[in-house]
């Protein structure tokens, strides 16, 4: 493995630090004006933009580096934590969007209170600033990981570098003026994997030798991974794209239903080939560097390319990075004054916009407070599915099963999952259940026996609703 002279060094930060004004530049001419652009993007925003915007937020720089991760450890199998996007938005379009679409809400919280009220929403909410805070410290260890390889920084001076220009993106751009940037990141990023999967074929000299040389496990569909565990990845990212703040607030931007629709499909074509290519990226790096920490799986090829091509792979990195962090900290933000900010403040809409720019750039600096107390990053990435399919199983009851209308049950279910969830994790998945099979069944388990109980609240409003109709 090679490494930069000062001078190939400068070389690839003047391509990073070039493209990084450019896109700050555009993203200040680009800003949105009102809270209208920031929050929802005018309801205008093109299908195949929000498809390219679903796609990013499920394939940015923790799914990119720690699949690449996974994949290093265990096997080609590891795709299969990003062939469950690829699957999870079509059914999203199928069951949910024209439910979502039609409460004329921008928030998942604000969606499901329809059915069971301001307290239930109060809880999403707070649930899902919890998963979403754990998603961005996620992305910032994969971010400073890429960052730190090229440019020889530690760790926490990476991740800072990356909070601040994506505070930046999203404070000033909102959805707005993160969509057209957004494409170019991700046109970008794809470019980036792609060479990367091409140089390190090139190295290997294909898929023949590695096939016939590491272990047999590293080629098959469950590699070391396991069944139940994929299972479990499959049903944590069909989960949480179901009720994930950011893919609402993307398909609440389209003009109509139709159009919501169509995004889910162009995700789905996008997603499907990045996944094959990071994992065999991963497994790559295992055949040519089997010594290295698995967290630089991916960036490792770029010590052995030209500066110039490892200036503008690079440069793809930092834009998946700035992506992910950027439409997780603006769904957070949007949770925060939607949910809490607007209903105790009662702000005007020039006091609402200032109010959000503000907890914008709190938001995207307090990530870097646990950077380095984060585990394996694609571990990390499926707990916070895990905790937002609790979500997703509270909103399916709520838009097909109307006879569970107690928001006692819903409240439990979603803290008793919230809690069950992170409990399990913590222990390091007792009896080799993956806590994602915990948030999948606890809060249907204690919304059947809240509908055991009898609820007096319940009760009170079916006297009165008699009382009335009766008068």
């Amino acid at each position: 493995m090679n490494h930069f002279s000062a001078e190939d060094t400068l070389i690839i930060v003047g391509i990073v630090i070039a493209y990084i004004l450019f896109t700050s530049w555009l993203t200040f001419r680009l800003r949105s004006k009102n809270s209208g652009d920031f929050m929802e993007g005018s309801r205008a925003m093109p299908a195949f933009v929000v498809g390219i915007l679903l796609m990013s937020e499920f394939i940015g720089a923790k799914s990119t580096i720690g699949t690449a991760q996974a994949a290093f450890e265990d096997g080609f199998a590891a795709s299969w934590s990003v062939i469950g996007a690829a699957i999870g938005f079509p059914l999203f379009g199928w069951i949910l969007v024209k439910r979502i679409y039609n409460t004329g809400k921008i928030t998942i919280s604000g969606a499901i209170a329809e059915k069971y009220g301001t307290s239930t929403k109060n809880i999403i909410s707070i649930i899902m600033i919890y998963a979403l805070l754990l998603v961005n410290v996620g992305n910032y260890v994969s971010g400073a990981a890429a960052i730190s390889t090229v440019l020889k920084v530690n760790l926490p001076v990476a991740a800072f570098i990356t909070a601040v220009v994506s505070t930046f993106y999203f404070a000033f751009g909102g959805l707005k003026g993160m969509a057209l940037v957004t494409m170019l990141h991700s046109a970008l990023k794809y470019f980036g994997v792609l060479v990367i999967l091409g140089f390190a074929l090139s190295q290997t000299g294909g898929f023949t030798p590695m096939i016939e040389q590491m272990p047999a496990y590293y080629w098959t569909w469950d590699g070391n991974i396991g069944a139940t565990t994929i299972l479990a990845w499959l049903i944590g990212t069909i989960g949480s794209i179901f009720c994930t703040q950011f893919v609402i607030q993307a398909i609440s931007s389209t003009k109509d239903v139709k159009s919501a629709k169509r995004a889910t499909w162009v995700a789905f074509f996008f997603c499907m080939p990045i996944a094959l290519a990071i994992a065999a990226i991963g497994v790559a790096a295992k055949y040519l560097h089997p010594e290295i920490n698995s967290l630089y799986a991916l960036p490792v090829f770029l010590q052995d390319m030209s500066p110039w091509l490892a200036g503008l792979v690079t440069t793809s990195l930092v834009a998946s990075i700035f992506v992910s962090v950027s439409t997780v900290a603006l769904a957070i933000a949007s949770l925060i004054v939607k949910d809490f900010y607007v209903p105790y403040r009662k702000p005007t809409p020039e006091q609402e916009f200032k109010a959000t720019r503000w907890l914008s750039l709190l938001i995207g600096f307090l990530p870097l407070i646990f950077v380095l107390l984060v585990p394996e990053v694609l571990k990390l990435s499926f707990f916070t599915r895990a905790i937002r399919l609790s979500i997703s199983v509270v909103a399916v009851i709520a838009f097909y099963a109307p006879f569970f209308k107690s928001a006692r049950g819903a409240n439990a279910g979603l803290i008793g999952a919230c809690v069950m969830t992170s409990v399990w994790y913590l222990m390091g998945d007792p009896f080799g259940i993956n806590n994602m099979y915990i948030a999948l069944v606890t809060p249907a388990v204690i919304m059947l026996l809240d509908r055991l109980i009898p609820n007096k609240a319940d009760n009170a409003k079916m006297t009165t609703s008699v009382e009335n109709n009766g008068a």
